[in-house]
């Protein structure tokens, strides 16, 4: 059955259609009341040469299309295929970022806490989003070292035969090793932290009261004043934890740019009545379904040429952006109206148990905020597709966002690895420092322990080498080791790490070609930048880098290693001869160009004479320089 064949026999109930081209790839999603009309109109559009369905329907060879019951079940099955497979048609949420959660692993054996930009239905429970970025690193750290639940890496399915540094400084109760802690005493300590992340800080007080007195009766005042410290913790921080308000005035406020096909939205969050964030998208280009020259489009068109059709636009990215999402502000203003905007409001509000309001102001205030964000679009614009710039601490802030760092990243060192079929294995290690290269701190490494081509064990054998000396030396770990490759590479440095009691290290790998970034941890979540982020060319520059000093080393290993050779080639000449000639002459040339006598100095007469006799007979050999002949 053929296209045409196939949408004339389409069912009238509401759906999701999928487009597919001749490599069987979904190209564009779409929802409808009525799957039949709808598809149809598209058949219409491009009969009339409608450029923006004609790029479409061009490539299309095949459709697809899944009945539902309703339109808001059709809003949300639409919303997760376009998340899915990411149709080329489709608008795409390209700026991955999302504010932070705290998640509580509840489905582990001994439940850990991290913090997250990724919501999973995995048994987890996650707290927040949080505002600004960093709350979220305060709350799990005040969680380490008042509840002491680790963020650790290390495999808790089973013991192990010591604790790592965490244990030692008071930061975990050592679920890892067998009877540091008990089950029950675990389980009370996840049950505090559940009552403090959940805001229920009268219950957790009473608890923690409770516990103290029983403590201090059973004259056990050491645990007594461990509670009696906890109690003062919570009281004193429960107003710097900020887990999603639920006040009718929290509000997402939208507004953005549009000029020569690219755009830039700002997202402002309002909470209690303040902006307590902003938020920065960008697209370069943009699917031809969201231009158009309609003459009733959200703007118009100028002289023939597509102009943005915002509405189109605005109901793409609110989707991806709240559907299936644990928070949602009760308000969120936009600049235009859309033609599923009250079905997309009715679908939030089913989903989040409240009203939401999704509202195009006209006047007053929440004008005026619109058009803020709108003002603020444009400077994003300019920033970003314009000649500025952005400043160097505004990339390590974003890189500290996109990488969930506990900390602004002022120092990353980063390795690769090099060789050629195995010989001559080397690795390298470069620093960059508060936002430039720091060449002192350079490293080159010999690899030792590592026979024939294994990148992933000669990168644990120089991850392990490197920071077991820092430990030795007591020297601080660096806000972020960089890996140059992919997982593999990521997997052995995290296993030199673990072994070494970095458990909480940073970690992360960029892929050549792909350029995806690894993230220890969430490596089924690779992040993608976009190719002209300023994050990814300082990632890239600093791996660019490691792979020079790499190569550089390398080469100058296969030098000595050809030059070692010929020498050795002479009889009479072993490794012991070679290095002092080698050490007293400088190079091979010297070696080669020396006379009789000056060789003698250094080796027997014998051995000098063999030498000497070598290189002469090799030059003989090789003949002189031919003279051009300028007659010719």
């Amino acid at each position: 059955m053929d296209l045409l064949e196939k949408i004339r026999t389409l069912p009238t109930r509401p759906g999701v259609y999928l487009y597919k081209n001749a490599d069987d790839e979904v190209i564009y999603v779409g929802k409808a009341k009525n799957l039949r009309s709808r598809v149809r109109s598209y058949l219409l559009e491009a009969s009339q040469a409608n450029a923006k369905t004609g790029s479409l329907m061009r490539e299309a060879v095949d459709l697809d299309y899944i009945l539902v019951d309703n339109e808001h079940e059709a809003l949300a099955l639409e919303n997760n295929l376009i998340k899915q497979r990411k149709p080329r048609f489709n608008i795409l949420l390209r700026d991955d970022k999302t504010y932070p959660y705290v998640k509580l692993t509840l489905g582990d054996r001994y439940p850990k806490v991290f913090v997250t930009r990724r919501l999973r239905k995995d048994g987890s429970a996650y707290y927040g989003p949080y505002f600004p970025g960093n709350l979220a690193h305060r709350i799990v750290d005040l969680i380490h070292r008042s509840f002491l639940i680790p963020s650790c890496k290390v495999d808790l399915s089973r013991y192990h035969p010591r604790p790592c540094l965490q244990y030692y400084i008071k930061r975990c109760l050592g679920p890892c090793v067998e009877d540091l802690t008990t089950p029950e005493a675990y389980r009370e300590a996840v049950r505090d932290t559940q009552l403090f992340l959940e805001g229920r800080s009268a219950e957790l007080g009473r608890s923690l009261e409770e516990r103290m007195q029983v403590a201090a009766s059973g004259e056990q005042f050491e645990l007594a004043a461990k509670y009696r410290d906890l109690l003062r913790t919570v009281s004193d921080l429960q107003e710097k934890q900020r887990i999603a308000s639920t006040e009718n005035d929290d509000a997402d406020v939208f507004g953005y740019h549009f000029e020569n096909g690219m755009l830039a939205v700002n997202l402002f969050h309002m909470r209690a009545g303040k902006i307590v964030d902003r938020r920065e998208f960008f697209w370069e280009e943009l699917p031809e379904l969201l231009e158009t020259e309609d003459e009733h489009a959200d703007m118009p068109s100028l002289n023939g040429v597509a102009a943005f059709e915002a509405g189109a636009f605005f109901s793409a990215l609110l989707k991806q952006l709240y559907i299936d999402q644990q928070y949602v502000p009760r308000a969120i203003y936009v600049p235009v109206s859309f033609a599923d905007r009250d079905t997309l409001a009715d679908l939030l509000s089913s989903q989040t148990g409240h009203r939401i309001e999704l509202a195009v102001p006209q006047r007053g205030e929440r004008r005026s905020l619109v058009d803020l964000a709108g003002q603020n679009a444009k400077q994003s614009f300019d920033q970003r597709f314009r000649v500025l710039q952005p400043s160097e601490k505004a990339i390590q802030e974003a890189l500290q966002d996109i990488l969930v760092l506990p900390e602004l990243p002022r120092r990353i060192e980063c390795f690769d690895i090099s060789h050629i079929q195995g010989a001559e294995t080397v690795a390298s290690m470069v620093v960059w420092e508060d936002g430039a290269m720091k060449k002192p701190d350079y490293r080159k490494f010999q690899i030792k322990t590592v026979v024939g081509v294994d990148d992933f064990a000669s990168m644990r054998e120089v991850v392990t080498r490197r920071y077991k000396r820092l430990a030795e030396e007591n020297k601080p770990m660096p806000s972020l080791i960089l890996i140059d490759g992919g997982l593999g590479q990521l997997h052995a440095a995290a296993a030199a790490l673990e072994e070494l009691g970095f458990t909480s290290q940073p970690l992360a790998s960029i892929a050549k070609r792909e350029e995806i970034i690894y993230l220890y941890g969430q490596e089924d979540d690779p992040i993608v930048l976009d190719r002209r982020s300023p994050v990814l060319h300082l990632v890239q520059r600093i791996r660019d880098e490691s792979h020079r000093f790499a190569i550089s080393y390398h080469r100058k290993r296969r030098e000595m290693r050809d030059r070692d050779s010929e020498l050795q080639a002479i009889p009479g000449v072993g490794a012991r001869t070679r290095t002092r000639l080698l050490e007293h002459f400088g190079s091979l040339r010297s070696v080669q160009s020396a006379d009789l006598e000056a060789l003698t100095a250094v080796v027997s007469r014998k051995t000098a004479e063999e030498i000497h006799a070598y290189f002469r007979t090799e030059a003989k050999e090789a003949g002189p320089f031919p003279i051009l002949d300028r007659t010719s």
